[in-house]
């Protein structure tokens, strides 16, 4: 018997709201049934960064460090970074090196006797802004074009568009967002309250099989000892 040779299934957000509406027991009828189901998606996918990493929004970025400069601003989409190392000679494969810069908090930053200490920068405090992290660095660069701080970030999950656009985020998480938007729509309709319970359970467990999908699964690892032994 035939199959469709394909696996691209998605759902813009037009079918996401649509799909979401009928679950918590109603049609979406109106231009104002569609912008309350944004906004709710929008604030259901804020709620997911308050649960954990969502793997498909790491990424990996750089900034190149500035002789006398301490401090530098974050993309405004940064939640926070996971790792980080100081990168010399970039690009040379006999003599690129990462180096490890320890993450210290506001407290370990502010007891540092003097911050105007320069060398290679070997603690970070990085400062949660609302509008962006900002990094602290110490001691403060002492080189331009030698220092490049390479991160892994958490970004935001973007915002739901147009009716036309996509859902930003792993297929996976496609039948936790349509139970979690039923849910949130049946919060908002006095009709739908008994139904609360129900599709409160459901978007519970679709939510708990879909993160623990989406985490990383890594063996022991162990570090090379690189010369002589």
């Amino acid at each position: 018997m035939a199959t469709s040779n394909t696996a691209t299934f998605n759902m813009d957000f037009t079918e996401i709201a649509e799909e979401a509406w009928e679950r918590a027991g109603r049609e979406m009828r109106s231009g104002y049934d569609l912008r309350t189901a944004r906004r709710s998606m929008n604030l259901l996918t804020i709620e997911w960064v308050n649960r954990g990493i969502n793997l498909w929004t790491i990424e990996s970025g750089s900034v190149n460090l500035i002789e006398g400069t301490y401090q530098y601003t974050l993309d405004v989409d940064t939640i926070d970074l996971i790792e980080h190392v100081i990168r010399t000679n970039a690009g040379n494969t006999s003599t690129q090196s990462d180096l490890t810069i320890n993450r210290i908090g506001v407290g370990n930053y502010a007891s540092i006797p003097n911050k105007l200490t320069r060398g290679r920068p070997i603690q970070m405090w990085i400062d949660r802004q609302r509008d962006a992290p900002v990094l602290n660095l110490w001691p403060v660069p002492d080189k331009s074009n030698t220092y490049i701080l390479q991160y892994w970030r958490i970004r935001r999950i973007q915002d739901a568009g147009s009716g036309i656009e996509t859902a930003d985020m792993n297929y996976r998480f496609l039948p936790c967002l349509v139970a979690g938007l039923a849910y949130n729509i049946a919060l908002k309709v006095p009709d739908l309250a008994p139904r609360i319970p129900m599709l409160k359970e459901i978007y519970e467990e679709a939510f708990a099989l879909a993160a623990a999908e989406d985490r990383e699964k890594t063996s022991d690892y162990y570090t090379p000892r690189i010369g002589n032994i």
